[in-house]
């Protein structure tokens, strides 16, 4: 699977100030998207891309901070907080947990809320969630630790699978993936990770810009991890 030209689509990307965000979003300006970055106020994104300052975390605000976007054809989900590094459940605050969950997984709800709906009218979008690892139910998933993180990826997962089966698994248009970066040297991963940026970013930017037409019906609601689908 091939990816497509962007030119002349508009794309949005959270976390674009730094990290797989930012790669992300300037691979998507190498593609030819219009590419509006999503980030913290007083954060800095790069210069191809348009800044859209906005707090992830204040959710109940983000359908009217992005109300004047326009129609938007690609969808990055890429800005995540990792919890402390003992969180277990048992031990975790009300606090903690939903502070990661709100930008982990309820961020990017608003957002596919507020842009997908247009996507499915034009028939034709692309929405990639930046999930991880620690989210998956099976290989190196949810064995114990890191709750909050574990738990709000596990449910991007389960919600990027249930929502590309609502939209008919890419017959409308519309692909929605999640992908696994793996552990990047990013501020997250820290800088003795075995991946880089590069090699962390490139898969999200390939579903970004995948050719629909090169099978019917695309795969899509899956996991993938170097372009390659990976088990839930």
């Amino acid at each position: 699977m091939d990816s497509a030209d962007l030119s002349g689509r508009t794309a949005v990307v959270t976390g674009a100030s730094r990290g797989l965000g930012r790669e992300i979003a300037l691979g998507l300006v190498t593609a030819g998207a219009r590419v509006i970055g999503i980030a913290r106020p007083g954060s800095a994104v790069p210069d191809e891309v348009e800044a859209l300052p906005l707090d992830l975390a204040d959710v109940e605000a983000i359908a009217g901070a992005v109300g004047d976007v326009g129609d938007v054809d690609v969808l990055v989900n890429a800005a995540a907080v990792m919890s402390a590094r003992r969180s277990k459940t048992l031990e975790v605050s009300l606090d903690d947990w939903r502070a990661v969950r709100d930008i982990d997984l309820d961020a990017p709800f608003a957002l596919i809320s507020a842009f997908v709906p247009g996507m499915a009218q034009r028939r034709w979008g692309r929405v990639v969630n930046v999930s991880a690892c620690l989210g998956r139910m099976t290989g190196p998933g949810t064995a114990g630790g890191l709750a909050p993180y574990r738990v709000a990826k596990a449910g991007l997962n389960a919600m990027t699978r249930n929502l590309a089966h609502e939209l008919g698994n890419g017959r409308k248009g519309v692909l929605i993936d999640a992908t696994c970066p793996g552990h990047c040297r990013t501020d997250m991963g820290g800088p003795d990770a075995p991946r880089s940026i590069e090699e962390g970013a490139d898969t999200a930017i390939w579903l970004a810009g995948r050719d629909a037409t090169l099978s019917d019906p695309p795969p899509t609601g899956r996991l993938w991890e170097d372009r390659t689908e990976v088990p839930w």
